[in-house]
């Protein structure tokens, strides 16, 4: 297995982990940053939870060379609803670890981020309650520092796959899924301290990638068991690119910023424009293919 000798950019991975495969293009796109050494993985939280979680996500980040990255679970979300489609397919490949194995995601945010020698970003492509939680922690054992303070001190951006933009007000599935995902999008919108970007349900519904991987790849696979054997659309890998390149402009990307705002109880997002505000979102400035070619390229079977 090949081993990242550089230093990245320091990232903390969220994810559902849950019913779409879109998480498993992005991850692969982390790992390979990593192993690259654009980004450093200090760890990933699973923000959905059923009895697969963990030993089906440490067996895909052992093919995708991630192993042994700290993980986190929330123990409590188990009220996402349907039922995960591909990660039981994942338990053939070797892995280690079980839910129980898991870290508190709070205690993981703190620990990590509190340890830090430089800048953490968070990547959010899940549902954001576990970083609200980090974000409302009092201080403990760790640090005397509230999450909101921590987050103040050493992160940087807060990269977010959430909402509409292209609505006011919008409704998407990250911040609308049940009270708890809808209650976390508000207090992360009030809460973090530094930038938000966000790349809304808008940006990559129509951006369908993954359908060139080579039969026996393990994302073509996973895009199999989903039931998108010709691509899927690419909210979460295109997050994580976005998030790689570190810049809108240069990601090809356009924004506006402001300040965004989350309904606690019915998830609909909603924006204000403001040239001085912290948020911002983005919306495509090329072609459709521009983007699916760039994350096909960035997934594509070793073999490739």
């Amino acid at each position: 297995m090949r081993e990242n000798v550089l230093h990245g950019r320091n990232v903390i991975l969220g994810t559902d982990w849950w019913t779409d495969c879109d998480d498993a293009a992005a991850i692969r796109i982390l790992a390979r940053a990593h192993l690259a050494g654009r980004f450093r993985v200090l760890g990933i939280v699973i923000n959905a939870c059923f009895e697969l979680s963990v030993p089906s996500l440490d067996a895909y980040l052992v093919k995708e060379g991630l192993s042994g990255v700290p993980l986190a679970l929330d123990r409590y979300a188990v009220d996402f609803g349907r039922n995960p489609p591909y990660q039981a397919g994942l338990l053939k490949y070797p892995h280690g670890r079980e839910n129980g194995d898991a870290e508190d995601p709070v205690r993981l945010y703190r620990r990590l981020i509190a340890a830090a020698d430089a800048p953490v970003d968070i990547l959010e492509i899940g549902y954001p309650q576990a970083l609200a939680a980090f974000l409302e922690s009092p201080g403990d054992d760790i640090s005397p520092l509230t999450g909101h303070e921590l987050a103040a001190l050493k992160c940087g951006h807060l990269w977010m796959m959430a909402g509409r933009w292209d609505q006011n007000p919008g409704l998407e599935n990250n911040f609308a899924r049940n009270v708890r995902a809808s209650r976390g999008g508000e207090a992360v919108c009030r809460l973090w301290p530094g930038e938000i970007v966000f790349l809304g349900y808008e940006v990559g519904m129509d951006v369908l990638t993954g359908g060139k991987l080579a039969v026996n790849d393990i994302l073509a696979g996973i895009l199999r068991d989903h039931g998108s054997p010709s691509g899927r659309a690419s909210w979460d890998p295109m997050l994580v690119e976005l998030a790689l390149c570190g810049d809108v402009t240069a990601a090809a990307y356009t924004a506006q910023r402001g300040w965004a705002s989350v309904d606690p109880e019915t998830g609909e997002n909603r924006f204000k424009a403001d040239p001085l505000g912290r948020h911002c979102f983005v919306a495509r400035r090329e072609p459709i293919e521009y983007y699916r070619d760039r994350i096909d390229r960035l997934i594509a079977s070793e073999c490739e």
